[in-house]
């Protein structure tokens, strides 16, 4: 396409949503946005990183997803000139953080299943024969897909028509889990993985890819898990299984599909974006990546050598829909388009939303306890910190009485307006873990450092092979400077508490939750945050404390 098409398509559609508002028929508006023309002979749908929000929700995009200045590494301003989407839209507010509030309040919230689904029927109407895909992070992220461990997802992934998804977090519910809901529960969604093996003999564990005819074409869609589950999650809960990229094996995937016939072949990933660009360099043969993990929203796809890279956001906020035109040589051609899922413009379906009252019901009244009032945004994704991440910070420092706290760097997590209550559910949402212990530890300035210096590697890296974690770990109590170009070991510096700097051999008391390591053990964070509230009863528009960033001038990944 191709990216003139693209342009064109893109237009059509910011002008849908520049006259989306109340006193247009949603009908039309809806018509204008969805109704996408078909193209080609193989259609492809990917939905990724839902995090297990079955209803409607607001979710702002970052301000900061620091990078080396391409997508997906753009947020705002620069985001919307790359793409040419109009500011103040629909589709400016569905893809940036620019005026938030605002435009929340006037287009509503996006996603929720039973919206999904209607948008997922209309699409499929002109395209019979297209696949579902599920990038994975699907079975965790909410209250009720912790207590049911993944069956709520499992049901309404099956009622969607998912057609084959990978996995991250869904490894979490630990292996025995997950291979009870592989072996008994998804089908007919199959699950596909390449890169998961026994750790003795190197076995695969799951079924590497799945040949499907589409319209005739054979297409091959192979599972790319995350790689560093292991790491960046209790090694404790998958310990007879080994992860990583494992480059060589996918290469000879890619060449066995191609021999066996595929026209066209897929990597279903989980990776990260940065991450699939990077492997699309060097594994040859994939016509397109449906990429996830780290939830960016990119409106059109990167092309490296033949193959496209995408990556679909998250918590069902889009429907990335790719139709390409596969003849006898491969693919001729392509057209994609990622569709933000406005709940006010698609109609809920009625079998979705009965079952998501079903799964509900009995959690109704635990999920709805009123903890407090914001008066402020209340956020997490971003590369540093985000509201509802301070918000928990608060609460470990008051609750732990800690000098200085912790929260991992989760990009999932759902927003809250101004004036919204904070319920049970709420807080479920930004923490909803297997392993959701808070701790209290001693720590030197030293080993703050160390640990500040690890984590910044991990998202900071120049190699994304070694990005192996999320966003940067939040810090609450104390402040300090970051530059994320610099080497490792050199990132982090002016560490400071209560204005004075830490000292390296002094301890102090340290706050945190979701530990890595076997046999940790503490009060759920949910309970620590629940109780803060309750004792606040309103929370006032909160600081976010974000790093001093150094040698970051003019970065399009930064909002000025």
């Amino acid at each position: 396409m191709h990216r003139r098409e693209f342009l064109r398509l893109l237009a059509a559609a910011a002008a849908a949503g520049a006259s989306f508002h109340p006193r247009d028929s949603a009908a039309q508006a809806a018509a204008e946005l969805y109704d996408v023309p078909p193209f080609g002979n193989v259609s492809l749908l990917h939905v990724t990183d839902v995090h297990a929000q079955l209803l409607p929700v607001y979710f702002r995009e970052p301000s900061v997803n620091f990078g080396n200045g391409k997508p997906p590494h753009l947020v705002g301003d620069a985001l919307l000139k790359e793409f040419k989407i109009p500011k103040g839209g629909a589709l400016a507010y569905a893809f940036t953080h620019l005026d938030f509030e605002r435009l929340a309040r006037r287009y509503g919230k996006v996603g929720g299943y039973a919206h999904l689904a209607t948008l997922v029927k209309r699409v499929r109407a002109s395209r019979p024969h297209a696949l579902l895909l599920d990038g994975g992070d699907s079975w965790q992220g909410s209250a009720t897909a912790l207590w049911t461990r993944g069956a709520d997802m499992i049901g309404a992934q099956k009622r969607l028509g998912i057609d084959m998804m990978t996995a991250h977090w869904e490894f979490t519910y630990g292996a025995e889990r997950v291979a009870e809901a592989v072996e008994k529960e998804l089908a007919p969604v199959e699950f596909v993985a390449q890169n998961v093996k026994t750790a003795d003999f190197e076995d695969p564990v799951f079924k590497p890819y799945s040949l499907r005819s589409v319209n005739g074409v054979s297409v091959a869609v192979i599972g790319q898990a995350f790689p560093y589950t292991p790491i960046a999650n209790p090694r404790y809960m998958v310990p007879n299984w080994s992860f990583g990229i494992q480059e060589a094996r996918l290469q000879s995937l890619v060449d066995e599909a191609r021999a066996k016939g595929a026209r066209a072949v897929v990597l279903l990933s989980h990776n990260g974006m940065d991450v699939d660009l990077k492997l699309a360099s060097r594994v040859k043969g994939i016509d397109a990546i449906l990429g996830g993990h780290t939830h960016d929203g990119v409106p059109a796809p990167a092309q490296v050598g033949r193959t496209l890279v995408t990556n679909a956001g998250s918590n069902g906020k889009f429907l990335g829909v790719l139709d390409l035109d596969v003849g006898a040589g491969g693919v001729a051609g392509y057209r994609y388009r990622l569709l933000p899922v406005f709940a006010n413009l698609l109609p809920a379906d009625a079998e979705m939303s009965a079952y998501i009252e079903s799964v509900r019901r009995p959690h109704r009244a635990k999920l709805a306890e009123r903890l407090a009032l914001t008066e402020g945004l209340l956020y997490r994704r971003g590369n540093f910190n985000g509201s509802f991440d301070q918000l928990i910070l608060e609460a470990l420092l008051a609750e732990k009485n800690a000098e200085i706290a912790f929260s991992p760097g989760f990009r999932w997590g759902t927003t809250l307006l101004p004036g919204d209550p904070i319920t049970f559910e709420h807080v479920m949402d930004q923490t909803a873990i297997t392993y959701p212990y808070s701790t209290l530890n001693q720590l030197t300035g030293a080993q703050i450092k160390a640990i500040l210096e690890d984590v910044a590697d991990n998202l900071f890296n120049p190699d994304p092979y070694l990005q192996q974690g999320g966003d940067m770990v939040r810090v609450g109590g104390m402040t300090y400077a970051c530059e994320p170009g610099a080497r490792i070991g050199a990132r982090i510096s002016d560490m400071r508490l209560g204005g004075k700097p830490l000292d390296a051999d002094r301890t102090y008391r340290v706050a945190g939750w979701a530990p890595v390591a076997e046999g940790a053990s503490g009060e759920p964070i949910w309970e620590v945050v629940a109780r803060y509230l309750r004792g606040k009863k309103a929370v006032p528009a909160l600081r976010v404390n974000s790093p001093r960033l150094i040698g970051v001038k003019a970065n399009p990944g930064i909002a000025a």
